[in-house]
């Protein structure tokens, strides 16, 4: 059968029409409190949540990650949680989790949220408060799921399991974006930055360059990745977190000075830049 002969047709013989669909959006959390933070609980923290409030005064829980990798959960008390960390994706994570929100309202309390297909419709930048505030909180396992579950009986084990697979993680206080991690032997801090990526490299270049990209003794820049339309630094070190708060706003007032410095770079600064391009990492 040819494709044009698969074409759905009405019973009064017309072409059905497609179902509009939300373009794709790279950087899906532009606009919204704390755009950082929205990609790094979305990609890499394991245990993480905030609370967002909407523009009629409703409160919802944002996590890293629902049990079952669930769309989302309207709670015992009414509340609604939705998580980050899913499968679904129809082009625009933003409207997405906003569908997310409004299923939720026809969700029976207790019972997890039925994900469908969102269409077009309002993204989370149009329910979200202008003066919403999106404060983190890294959890050290994901007992947070069950507080105020009346009934908890046969999960103690699956959350045992569960808090098994998280890796140590700290948001830094003194700089936005930045998570400290631990991963075997090796520590790692992941610092999403909102900065334009072109400028971002050519400062990130010019430090490199004048060997000033460090976060002190025993750190080293060893790559980047993108996530969302953000470019994310990454260093390996030694250190504990509360070690890295200090020079990681050493580390800021530098990078605000190589952004504003708009020069051209130099054959060194260039070849730095060729560097930081070619080392993408994925941790």
């Amino acid at each position: 059968m040819g494709k044009k002969s698969r074409i759905k047709t009405r019973t009064d013989g017309t072409k059905a029409a497609k179902k509009e669909r939300m373009p794709f959006v790279a950087r899906t959390f532009e606009g919204l409190p704390s755009e950082e933070d929205w990609v790094a609980l979305r990609e890499f923290v394991p245990a993480g949540s905030a609370t967002i409030t909407l523009k009629d005064g409703e409160t919802v829980r944002v996590c890293s990650m629902l049990p079952g990798n669930g769309a989302g959960i309207r709670r015992q008390d009414g509340e609604t949680w939705i998580g980050l960390q899913v499968a679904h994706n129809f082009g625009d994570i933003s409207r997405d989790l906003a569908h997310v929100i409004e299923l939720a309202r026809s969700t029976e309390p207790g019972s997890p949220v039925r994900m469908t297909d969102p269409g077009v419709g309002p993204r989370l930048q149009d329910i979200i408060a202008p003066d919403s505030t999106f404060d983190v909180v890294v959890h050290d396992g994901f007992d947070y799921w069950v507080e105020g579950v009346e009934d908890n009986d046969g999960v103690a084990e699956a959350l045992a399991e569960a808090n098994d697979t998280i890796a140590p993680t700290v948001h830094l206080d003194s700089v936005d974006g930045a998570y400290w991690t631990e991963m075997g032997p090796q520590r790692f801090l992941r610092w999403v930055m909102t900065h334009d990526e072109t400028a971002l490299l050519n400062a990130l270049a010019r430090l490199h360059a004048a060997d000033d990209d460090t976060l002190g003794e025993g750190t080293k820049l060893i790559g980047h990745f993108r996530a969302h339309g953000l470019l994310v630094p990454v260093w390996e070190f030694e250190h504990d977190a509360d070690a890295l708060e200090q020079p990681a706003t050493a580390f800021a007032e530098r990078l605000a000075a190589a952004l504003a410095d708009d020069s051209p770079l130099t054959s060194a600064e260039r070849a730095a830049k060729g560097s930081l391009i070619s080392r993408q990492v994925q941790v």
